[in-house]
């Protein structure tokens, strides 16, 4: 008969539990030299990618706050110059207006005083006909008339002839 020994899993043998210690030291030894270093050395590189990336951000954060601030003062003077531009443009147009305005009230003026004056002469032109023709036609009439009354009288004759005369001398 074979003797078993008793094996019990709480106590080892002192053989096994020799080489396992040691086998476990020597692996613990190669994980930790190539594995646990990499593994933690990854980590590391890991964080400080992380941490680079995070503070890229918070400076690109900045920098579009800063180029948001800027674009909006940009946009508030273009606003402002577009106003001034507009308030311009509205104060020229104006300023045209009126000029024309002004300008129209005087040539009408100029118009009207130049039709006044041309009416004038022309009244008195024809005044002046008006006078002509009627001392013209008050001559015919007063010569026929004269004519008729002198026909027979010498003493009216000679009389006119003394007038005629002192009219050629003078």
């Amino acid at each position: 008969m074979v003797l078993l020994t008793k094996f019990w899993p709480i106590m080892p043998d002192p053989g096994l539990l020799f080489w396992t210690t040691i086998i476990f030291f020597l692996f613990w030894f190669l994980v930790g030299r190539f594995a646990f270093r990499p593994i933690a050395d990854a980590l590391k590189e890991r964080e400080r990618s992380i941490d680079e990336a995070l503070a890229s951000a918070k400076q690109a954060r900045e920098e579009m706050s800063n180029l948001k601030a800027q674009n909006e003062s940009i946009l508030q003077e273009a606003r402002e110059e577009r106003s001034k531009m507009l308030k311009e443009a509205k104060d020229i147009r104006t300023k045209m207006i009126s000029d024309a305005e002004k300008d129209a009230k005087e040539r009408a003026s100029k118009i009207i005083s130049d039709a006044q004056v041309e009416i004038d002469n022309q009244k008195k032109s024809a005044l002046a006909d008006i006078k002509n023709q009627a001392g013209t036609m008050a001559i015919a009439i007063a010569e026929k008339v004269i004519q008729k009354e002198l026909k027979g009288n010498p003493e009216q004759e000679a009389f006119v002839s003394t007038l005629v005369n002192d009219i050629k001398l003078n």
